[in-house]
């Protein structure tokens, strides 16, 4: 039986891209119970993960991209806690511009499952906000944590590099709004939504464009 829970906490720093710096505030899930832990997206700040962890065995960084805002504490978090990073190698080529001296330790790939506290947590590989963009579903916590590919009011930005706006909404489609309406969307940035409260929008999306 399940005893998982998920802890929230938001760290503050910059995303660089482009040759273009943004002050942001990003999202950091920690999946687990008093025992054991996930890390999704090692941002900014490892000691203020460090200290939300509180003492937790740490099994995994889980990266759901590697624009340097969602990577940038991983190495620093890693280092502390002995938890390899994961990220998928379509995005390898964007974390070695924030880290080009320290590799992932391990591929996260589509289909595979992570257990964490008796939660499993499923990859689906979501490209279009960056190439190896992966969001990870819990069935038993009813959420899925999407990074930055699915926000409250729509998708991902796509207007940088190793990015495209068809392609993320197509796994918007294909990937995200297949699950169970009720399924909360627990995102990189802001509020968290539902797949049922986007569903209906995707048309606009597209309509709209990127």
């Amino acid at each position: 039986m399940s005893t998982g829970r998920i802890d929230h906490l938001v760290t503050s720093g910059t995303f660089s891209l482009d040759g273009g710096t943004w002050e942001v505030d990003n999202n950091v899930w920690i999946v687990g119970d008093d025992e054991e832990a996930v890390v999704i997206d090692a941002a900014h700040d490892a000691d203020a993960i460090v200290a939300a962890l509180g003492g937790r065995r740490l099994l995994a960084v889980v990266s759901t991209h590697a624009h340097d805002d969602h990577v940038d504490a991983a190495p620093a978090l890693a280092e502390r806690t002995g938890a390899p990073i994961l990220l998928h190698p379509a995005d390898r080529e964007l974390w070695d511009r924030t880290h080009p001296d320290r590799a992932p330790d391990g591929e996260l790939a589509d289909g595979q499952v992570l257990t964490v506290a008796g939660v499993e947590l499923h990859q689906i590989h979501t490209p279009g906000h960056s190439p190896g963009g992966v969001c990870l579903y819990a069935p038993a916590l009813g959420t899925v944590f999407t990074g930055d590919t699915l926000f409250q009011g729509g998708p991902g930005a796509t207007g940088r590099s190793f990015s495209d706006f068809p392609t993320i909404v197509e796994s918007i489609r294909e990937r995200l709004l297949t699950l169970p309406p009720a399924t909360v969307v627990r995102t990189g940035h802001g509020d968290s939504t539902t797949v049922g409260d986007e569903a209906p929008h995707l048309q606009e999306w597209i309509d709209r464009g990127h």
